[in-house]
Parts: C-alpha cells; structure tokens; sequence
C-alpha cells in the first residue's frame, strides 16, 4: 500500500524557487481581459500590424519545398540560423555597431536573454544595478539567481558608484552588471540621451562591469532624433566588438509579432560562446522553421513594417496624451514618451494605485497597471503605467476620462 503522509508531503524544492513569482500584468490580464474593459494595462502589439498573409505565404513557400522542410522542421545549430544571423548582424552594423554573425545568437524573445544574463553573471547576493522604475520581466529573470537590486540613476554617477560599492546587511558587494532600457523604457517611457548614455558606460568601467543593454523598442521612434545605442558609443572610439563590455538584447515581437517568439543577443564572441552553452542546455535551439519565416520577414518587409508601425502607433501615443491633457485631474504628471507602447503617470494626492485598480475596473470598466510592480526594492505605490498600443483612438478618449474620474474620486 501507498503511504498517503508520503504522497501529501511537499516536495522539497530549490532556493531560488522561494524568489519565482508570477508576473503581475500577466495575473491581471487573467481579470480584466473581458468585455466592456478598456485595457491600459497590457503592453501588447497591435494585431492589426501582425504581416499575416507574408507570414502564411513564407510557411508555404518552405513546407512546399522538401529540402526547406527538412531543414525547418529538424533540430537546429544552437547559435541560430545563419541567414537570419547575417541580416541581425547587417541590422547592429547600420546602427553603428560593426560585427559579424559570430556576436550573434539567436533567442527564443529578448526574454530568454535576459534569462540567460542572469544564468551567466549573477550567483546568489551578487548585485544587479537596475533603474526605478524597471522592466518587470527583467526583475523576474534575474531574481531567481537570487541577486540583490542596487538602484542606479543615471543623473547622480557618484550616487550610484557609492551604492555599489556599500556591503548591505550579508556582506554582499559584488556587482555584476547594469540593466537599462534606453529607448522608451517599459515602463516609464523614458529615454537616456547620449550624455546619459555615456554616464552609464562611465560607470560600468569605473566599477569593471557589463551592460545590459536591452532594446525591444528601438525601432518605435515617433519624434527627436535617433540615438546611438550603448554598444555602438561603447566602441566607437575604434574598438572592437570583442572588447565592448555591452550585451545587446533585440526583439522582432514588437515589429513583427510576439507569437513567433524569437530576439537576439548582440555581444563579443566570447560572451556568445558562453550564451550559446546556456542554449544548449536550455532549449537546444529556437524553432528553425519560426527562425526562417523570420529571416524572410526582415529581409523583404523590416523597413516597410517599421514605417507602419510608427504610424499607427505615433497616432495612439498622441490620442492618450491629447486625452491626458483634456481630462486628467491637476495633480497628476505623466511621461510624454517619443516612441514605444507606455505613458507613465504618477496620481499624486497619496494615491494607492494597487488599491484603485478594482474600483477602475468595476465602477469604470478601465485598467492599468500599478506602479510598485516595476520597483525592485519598494516605491511607486502612486503611479501607474499606461499602455497605449492596443486600444483604439475612441477607447483610448473614454476610457482615460473614466480613469481621471476614478482619481478625482480617490483623491
């Protein structure tokens, strides 16, 4: 007979699961995900963008042809598929980074590198230097290597080098890297000019560590002029690649579409052999069938489905900020992003915004998402991010001015 004390015990699990938690938006995209919602809350593409009948004539084009379908339907290098490897590093060069398909491994999201990141640099009670607001995808990543957050500002340089370098209560000093979202960062909207650019670089090299560098929004530009990314600056004093102590982190899902879920890690040779160990280990390779639609994708469409994309979205953006300015109560401030999917607004007036979210979404039929998610170590209980990207311009009118309503309330 079964032991059934034995079948009910718990199983003894790992450290780091103690540090996994679910996704906040994720969670609450399960609850407010219903009719009669007007959703701020989920950083999402726009479906109408999604290249649907290129996606479907490429996939017909590669299982018609049995040579291509053997190859699109069996196990893959781990480094990713060449063609699309070539047009990446093609990509990186454009924007001021010369490199080759050997800085360049293929991953399954920009997610999956920040995973790896943290796979390769952290060990338990390292530091990782994140801004705050941060993105909350990345706090999860790396939060299961158990690291501790150091808060950097990019406008206090001796601030944050004083962080650092200060044991907390365990000890615990050793920084690893620097994460930053340069352009329109999820979730503040915000983007590091040059000058900023440059102090971050300033204090990765005084503290002798990496750069994370990651940029799902890049190619979502609206207005002001374009900004070198980390890396192209890190080494454009005529270094090589292979001595930049910057890892890129890019994304096709907010250019083509999430579903087919693959990014890339730009970084010198050195550090792509040792991501590609952690592929191996992890997934083997990405879909190569996904890999190759992709390929075809860039190749033919990347700079028509750019020029849609910040279009379409320019015109968002600016529905919410023209709504904004008509009906928000005058305590509240909020980002005025030049590109990306997010405005960030700070309620004022002692405004719990975790606490508000029910009553917006039952008394108003409107969401968001609450501004302490995006703080590793406790903060922005009064603001709330806002993503434009999915709702309409007449849904992005009504529900803001149902929004202002339920803060007038609160306040």
């Amino acid at each position: 007979m079964f032991d059934t004390a034995v079948l009910s015990r718990q199983p003894r699990l790992a450290r780091r699961a103690s540090r996994m938690q679910a996704s906040e938006i994720r969670e609450l995209l399960k609850v407010i995900e219903q009719p009669g919602v007007i959703s701020f809350a989920g950083g999402i593409p726009d479906p109408a963008l999604f290249p649907v009948d290129a996606i479907r004539r490429h996939y017909g084009d590669i299982l018609s042809d049995p040579a291509l379908a053997g190859r699109a339907l069996q196990y893959s290098v781990s480094e990713g598929d060449p063609s699309l490897r070539d047009w990446i590093a093609g990509h990186m060069r454009r924007q001021g980074v010369p490199c080759s398909s050997d800085n360049i491994l293929i991953t399954s999201g920009s997610q999956q590198a920040l995973e790896f990141v943290a796979k390769l640099f952290l060990s338990p009670g390292d530091a990782a230097l994140v801004t705050a607001p941060t993105y909350l995808g990345a706090l999860q990543a790396f939060s299961a290597s158990e690291p501790v957050y150091r808060i950097l500002d990019h406008a206090d340089v001796e601030g944050t080098l004083a962080r650092c370098r200060k044991p907390d209560a365990d000890g615990h000093a050793d920084c690893k890297f620097a994460y930053v979202v340069p352009d329109f960062a999820n979730p503040s909207g915000e983007t590091l000019d040059e000058a900023a650019r440059l102090r971050v670089l300033r204090m990765a090299e005084e503290l002798d560590i990496v750069v994370i560098e990651d940029s799902p929004y890049g190619a979502l530009r609206y207005g002001g002029d374009p900004i070198a990314p980390l890396q192209a600056l890190d080494i454009r004093d005529g270094r090589s690649i292979d001595e930049s102590r910057v890892v890129f982190c890019g994304s096709f899902s907010k250019v083509f579409t999430p579903g087919l879920r693959l990014g890339w890690i730009c970084a010198s040779r050195d550090l792509v052999r040792r991501f590609v160990l952690i592929k191996q280990a992890s997934d083997l390779n990405a879909p190569a069938i996904n890999q190759m639609v992709i390929a075809r994708l860039a190749g033919t469409l990347f700079d028509d489905q750019v020029a849609r994309a910040r279009e379409h979205y320019r015109n968002k953006r600016d529905a919410m900020l023209d709504a904004l300015a008509d009906h928000m109560p005058a305590a509240a401030r909020w980002s005025q992003p030049d590109g990306g999917m997010f405005v960030w607004l700070t309620a004022g007036s002692g405004v719990d915004t975790a606490a508000l979210l029910p009553r917006a979404v039952e008394e108003a039929g409107v969401a968001f998402v609450p501004g302490r998610a995006f703080f590793p170590n406790g903060g922005g209980s009064d603001a709330m991010r806002l993503s434009f990207s999915l709702p309409d311009a007449g849904q992005i009118g009504s529900g803001i001015a149902r929004l202002a309503e339920i803060l007038r309330r609160a306040a």
